[in-house]
């Protein structure tokens, strides 16, 4: 069950819909980012986790898509669940606003609870983010 769960949640995330996105997640959810990555710079994002349904909501219905313009998709290879808990390898390709090519590979860590999503760990090379979203990116 944690896998579909967690597949669910990846494809509601991917539909950047407001209702779709708040059906996977608990209402006091919590996503963590590496601090200062690309995403959150580029953003203006506050700093910290984004705690609560409706932030993460906002976020990948509507400032995600600011910055993943277009040709987003993510490719899981690996997908691990124990229970309450799951770990995602994946690789995440978009077309940046800017026009760059974004290719990065992440580690997601789930925490399931009552079937939702209530907390998920990102994982990332953060310094290859940022060479894409802000720099050459020749030295990928």
């Amino acid at each position: 069950m944690t896998n579909t769960v967690i597949q669910n949640a990846f494809q509601a995330l991917a539909s950047r819909d407001p209702d779709q996105i708040s059906s996977v997640l608990t209402e006091d959810a919590e996503w963590l980012s590496p601090p200062g990555n690309a995403t959150a710079v580029a953003l203006k994002t506050p700093p910290g986790p984004m705690v609560g349904r409706a932030a993460i909501v906002r976020f990948f219905a509507e400032d995600f898509p600011r910055l993943f313009a277009r040709d987003l998709d993510v490719t899981v290879h690996h997908l691990h669940s124990d229970g309450e808990r799951g770990v995602v390898e994946a690789t995440v390709t978009a077309t940046l606003a800017n026009g760059n090519h974004y290719v990065n590979d992440f580690c997601f860590v789930f925490e399931l609870q009552g079937g939702l999503v209530h907390r998920v760990r990102e994982y990332t090379d953060t310094a290859r983010g940022h060479r894409m979203v802000f720099g050459d990116v020749s030295q990928q």
